[in-house]
């Protein structure tokens, strides 16, 4: 494999993995709410589910993405759950404990990419554009790529959470900073519904 691809399969992941979504958004809470160590279940579950989703749609899936039904029901679960886990950030009463958080669990974190149409358009468009359909060695070195460079971009959102901890200490404004979350997640699941 040259080395053009692999710089271009690494800047695929970054752009997908780094770019703002609700996974992210859930990561940034995270290490708000509880501080980076935390937020890693969330980021470490997210990562593993993505780079699994990424080898099932080479695998099993591809062939399914095709029907629009099976499209349209996975957009419809990640709007669902992107207002469900809004409007648990929107009321969050903002005071910071060492209570788990709810969305921030590794379970969480897999199953949201799994209901993310932004995983599921990031997953088939990397998958087709830079493996073929017998490239086993070339899905196996994306998925390699991927993961790091996933967890590093969502660990990244974690850090800064965490950081605003320690900037944002009175809950108030910790509040604000949720429901502002909340807002994007909805606006997130809005804009998914309406395209």
């Amino acid at each position: 494999m040259s080395p053009t691809l692999l710089a271009s399969m690494a800047a695929f992941a970054l752009a997908a993995s780094l770019s703002p979504g609700p996974v992210n958004l859930v990561a940034l809470s995270a290490g708000m709410q509880h501080g980076f160590r935390h937020s890693l279940r969330h980021v470490t579950g997210a990562t593993c589910g993505f780079t699994l989703l990424l080898i099932l749609i080479w695998v099993v899936l591809q062939p399914l993405l095709a029907w629009p039904t099976v499209m349209t029901t996975i957009r419809w679960l990640g709007i669902g759950f992107l207002l469900y886990l809004a409007v648990g950030m929107a009321l969050d009463d903002g005071h910071l404990t060492s209570r788990p958080l709810a969305v921030a669990t590794f379970r969480r974190g897999a199953l949201m990419q799994w209901l993310n149409p932004k995983a599921w358009m990031a997953s088939a468009a990397g998958i087709g554009a830079f493996t073929s359909d017998a490239d086993v060695l070339g899905v196996a070195l994306f998925a390699l790529l991927f993961f790091p460079i996933c967890y590093a971009s969502l660990a990244a959102w974690g850090a800064l959470g965490a950081w605003l901890r320690r900037r944002l200490p009175e809950p108030r404004k910790i509040r604000w900073v949720n429901r502002s979350l909340a807002l994007m997640l909805a606006a997130s699941a809005i804009g998914l519904a309406v395209n």
